[in-house]
């Protein structure tokens, strides 16, 4: 089963890129909100890597 449950969220996440776009971006403001900001331009950066990476990721073929 291990191998099969990168697929699977490759799969969740090309099906939902609006909502683990939106849960990134949550995710920055929480912790810019606990550090008062004071890594602010660190959590853009790995937000902005992790949108690249959603948006980088395919849509999966169930049918392979």
């Amino acid at each position: 089963m291990p191998t099969n449950c990168g697929s699977r969220v490759k799969d969740l996440v090309s099906k939902n890129k609006g909502a683990v776009d939106s849960a990134i971006d949550k995710a920055g403001d929480i912790v810019d909100q606990k550090t008062q900001g004071k890594y602010s331009s660190q959590v853009d950066k790995v937000q902005d890597a992790a949108k690249k990476a959603v948006d980088k990721t395919p849509p999966q073929n169930p049918s392979s």
